[in-house]
């Protein structure tokens, strides 16, 4: 009877509590372990296998594959392709991601107000990002068409020679990156718009009885308040356009003379084209490690600002 009612007594306190903070942590790892292996399924194993087999020369049809080392990237180097699209990559990264900053500000400086008319033109101008890369590029080439385009319409209208953006190869990227622009200029002018909003009203209800112009505002309160998101918003449209292909290869297919070849597509004609996977995974881990160079920038200017 004693050992029976030894049994069913409580645990002193002291020993509960240890028993529990024994459990605590075996109960965590349990619950951040489906993230670790979708983690690791999805991110580690395909990085890392990307790595290894830019280090190869692989044969599909024999399905075999020799370790040649940097080769790969030594081949790269000298590939004048290569060097194109990693200029065309950069280029287009240089007109569009300053526009979207910009553009993307100021439309969210004008359209913070309250009322139907500012949400009707949120909406318009957010309007366009949902829509595919395919209708996107298909509006465009019915603008931009030979002859029966709307822009070939308009340069007859105005007796004016007729203008072929995409025919050029000084124009052809330029007018891939105004298409850029009008599809995605939504997002950015969002992530603005959310940062202007959570603005204290009372800095700028103090700025208005010091009598403070709208540039002195805008330079000393605005500004600095959305910097982070200004970093932010720099950041992600580099890693995006940096990735420029649907476009490219849906409106031009990388010419007129490889003047508009990005990257991505170079990966991609590369691989499934050429077959060659070893070249195309070597040229792949550079445009990450151009992807990684822009997230570290971000942490920096963001570390840089704070010490300021």
């Amino acid at each position: 009877m004693a050992s029976d009612r030894s049994l069913s007594m409580p645990l002193p306190k002291g020993r509960e509590h240890r028993r529990r903070d024994l459990r605590a942590p075996w109960s965590n790892a349990l619950f951040v372990l489906p993230f670790v292996i979708v983690y690791l399924l999805l991110l580690v194993v395909p990085l890392s296998f990307g790595w290894w087999l830019s280090l190869q020369r692989v044969d599909l049809l024999a399905g075999t594959s020799e370790f040649i080392g940097l080769r790969n990237y030594l081949d790269l180097a000298l590939d004048p392709i290569f060097r194109g699209a990693m200029r065309n990559t950069f280029y287009f990264v240089l007109l569009t991601v300053p526009v979207f900053v910009a553009l993307g500000l100021a439309l969210a400086l004008v359209l913070n107000r309250p009322g139907r008319l500012g949400a009707a033109l949120r909406a318009l101008f957010f309007g366009s990002s949902v829509l595919s890369v395919t209708i996107v590029t298909l509006v465009w080439k019915l603008v931009m068409m030979p002859g029966n385009g709307l822009l070939a319409d308009v340069s007859r209208a105005l007796h004016l020679p007729e203008f072929l953006p995409l025919m050029h190869e000084a124009t052809a990227l330029p007018a891939i990156a105004v298409v850029t622009l009008w599809w995605i200029m939504g997002l950015p002018m969002m992530l603005f718009l959310a940062a202007l909003q959570q603005i204290p009203p009372e800095l700028y209800e103090a700025a208005a009885l010091d009598n403070a112009t709208r540039w002195r505002i805008f330079t000393k309160i605005t500004l600095p308040s959305i910097w982070r998101t200004v970093a932010l918003v720099a950041v992600v449209e580099a890693v995006l356009q940096f990735q420029l292909f649907g476009q490219a290869q849906l409106l031009t297919d990388g010419g007129p003379n490889n003047s508009t070849r990005p990257l991505v597509q170079f990966i991609y004609e590369t691989g499934f084209r050429q077959w060659s996977f070893g070249y195309s995974a070597a040229a792949a881990q550079v445009l990450f490690a151009l992807m990684l160079i822009g997230v570290a920038v971000q942490a920096w200017l963001l570390r840089k600002k704070e010490r300021a």
